[in-house]
């Protein structure tokens, strides 16, 4: 019984040590926007009626045939990734190159750039892509990547304004690679 009580105590102490490494730990001085820097061109964008065929799907139930909707707006911007002196301190210590591994989007209406959340179960419905990007891998301090992102979105209040949450998720090349992802606002406006 004393054994496994201090083999638990043990693995409770590797737990918590390894937690503590982790860029995601609320303990941890590990801070992405310290290192990795963004500029979003344009800044607030403009979208315009979409009229290439998107369509999204909005499932009734109830043995009801799904809606298949086009999205109402469209918009195009770029952003430009790098990282900063900061990235290869004694506490961030990220080695390069640094990949890019995903780009994901989250679109939410708004008001005078004010989040609106939906009401009645009501829901954002978007789409996005990367159009292009110079490149994957960020190789020193002072390089990056620009990506040309392309969102189309249909907000419930059939308006225009949203915000749109690019996060980019990234990797540097230590022998135990740290993960870590990067959050980039960008105002539609109205």
């Amino acid at each position: 019984m004393i054994r496994w009580a201090h083999a638990t105590v043990l693995m409770m102490g590797i737990v918590t040590m390894v937690g503590c490494q982790s860029p995601t730990s609320a303990s941890s001085s590990f801070n992405v926007d310290n290192f990795v820097d963004a500029t979003v061109s344009a800044n607030p964008t403009s979208a315009e009626t979409s009229a290439d065929g998107r369509t999204y799907r909005v499932v009734l139930g109830n043995n009801q045939p799904d809606l298949v909707l086009p999205y109402q707006y469209s918009t195009s911007f770029s952003i430009v990734l790098t990282l900063n002196a900061n990235a290869t301190n004694s506490t961030n210590d990220i080695k390069f190159p640094v990949t890019i591994t995903s780009g994901t989007a989250k679109v939410q209406q708004a008001s005078g750039g004010i989040v609106s959340t939906p009401s009645g179960g009501d829901t954002e419905h978007y789409d996005s892509v990367i159009l292009s990007s110079t490149t994957n891998a960020i190789a020193q301090v002072g390089g990056g990547a620009q990506l040309v992102i392309k969102v189309w979105y249909a907000l419930p209040n059939n308006g225009k304004e949203a915000l749109i949450t690019e996060t980019f998720t990234m990797k540097d090349s230590n022998d135990t690679p740290k993960t870590f992802s990067k959050d980039v606002q960008v105002r539609v406006s109205p």
